[in-house]
């Protein structure tokens, strides 16, 4: 029984580490959010689309995982257009805005670069809205409903990429 328990503290003592190590790698990362969560490209969009209901704010954090920190904003919309027309307008728009195409990018995807972020147009479905606890969403599945997201990795030299 003691062997048991001293299993339990041991791996108690190292969860409870890892976990404060993981809360702590997005320490001082706040201005980097803020920064990220004021790209204008986030409230940029094609007439006739609007803030989704349930989405009026920018959604902006921090996540760690495996050593890599990355800091992302994203912005959801209705638009009762089609996917044909939000690609249009975020491939002119973007690019204005000094977004680049990423040549890796998986043929058909809007994913641009800037300055080590990447900003992907990423079409919502009534499957993915279900899985991230949304419900059914007419208003988002219907038309083209879509979120305009950036993120970047603060902590790695690495080249930002799709």
């Amino acid at each position: 029984m003691s062997l048991l328990l001293s299993a339990v503290v041991a791996a108690g003592t190292l969860t409870g580490c890892a976990l404060q190590e993981l809360a702590g790698d997005c320490e001082g990362t706040d201005g980097r959010v803020k920064e990220m969560a004021g790209l204008d490209i986030l409230g940029s969009r094609p007439a006739g689309a609007t803030v989704a209901r349930g989405f009026e704010e920018v959604d902006a954090g921090c996540w760690a995982d495996s050593g890599d920190v990355s800091v992302y904003a994203s912005r959801t919309y209705a638009f009762p257009g089609t996917p044909a027309e939000v690609a249009a307008y975020y491939r002119t728009t973007a690019v204005r805005d000094g977004w680049q195409p990423d040549p890796e990018a998986v043929s058909g995807d809007l994913c641009f670069v800037k300055e080590g972020m990447v900003l992907r147009i990423v079409f919502l479905t009534a499957e993915g809205l279900a899985e991230d606890g949304h419900g059914s969403r007419p208003d988002l599945t219907t038309g083209a409903g879509y979120s305009v997201e950036a993120d970047t990795v603060v902590n790695s030299g690495a080249e930002a990429g799709c």
